[in-house]
């Protein structure tokens, strides 16, 4: 199966109030399976109603390196940050759901995704602000690719310690509590591998974002 690259075609308009998500994927290759999960996230955001904000890190020439400038000033929470990292933010800010596709490497975020978090989750904005603080009411998918079995992943627990650190580590603790966490196992295809061994992954991909979805819209109904 030859593989299709995330589309960077602008989403055709939505109605006028429509839920926005900030889609972020982390995958240097624009044809890997990752990207690929990203794409069939993105679609099932599109179809919910979403208007969707595609944050391809490598793509976008990210710097994940944390300048002088974006370091925290634990005495300052106004903080001005480096322009590239105050858009970010903004972007964040935007958002009514984020999604983050990234693969599993070394049982926990590549590189790319930690120095996002590092410099654009940063003190005043993120955290370090008084509650409710600046990220309240958002709701949060994180969906990992990871290639070992999911009894080879479970069975020395680093599922328990992945979910912990995205969920609790980073969610909850910037103001977005109840933060859902999908590891995709078996991502890396053996010899034997065919067409279904692709359409399992986007298949948990999809189901993934689908099950946010769903949530957000019983919170809605009780709302109203």
């Amino acid at each position: 199966m030859t593989a299709a690259p995330i589309s960077s075609e602008v989403p055709e308009a939505r109605p006028a109030g429509a839920p926005r998500a900030l889609l972020v994927v982390a995958h240097p290759r624009a044809t890997s399976l990752t990207a690929r999960a990203a794409g069939r996230a993105r679609a099932r955001l599109e179809r919910d109603g979403y208007e969707v904000d595609l944050l391809d890190l490598y793509a976008e020439g990210f710097d994940p390196r944390m300048p002088v400038e974006d370091e925290p000033d634990w005495n300052d929470r106004g903080k001005t940050y480096t322009p590239d990292t105050e858009a970010h933010m903004r972007r964040i800010e935007a958002a009514d759901a984020i999604v983050v596709v990234f693969p599993v490497w070394w049982f926990s975020l590549p590189a790319m995704l930690k120095g996002w978090i590092d410099r654009v989750w940063n003190y005043g904005f993120a955290y370090g602000v008084r509650p409710p603080g600046r990220l309240a009411g958002k709701r949060m998918t994180w969906i990992g690719l990871a290639g070992y079995s999911e009894e080879h992943f479970t069975s020395a627990g680093w599922d328990k310690l992945l979910t912990q650190q995205l969920a609790q580590g980073i969610s909850a603790f910037c103001g977005i509590p109840g933060a859902s966490v999908h590891l995709v196992y078996a991502t890396v295809p053996d010899a034997a591998a065919d067409d279904a061994h692709v359409s399992r992954i986007l298949d948990e991909a999809e189901a993934a974002v689908a099950a946010g979805n769903q949530v957000a819209a019983a919170d809605a109904l009780l709302l109203k």
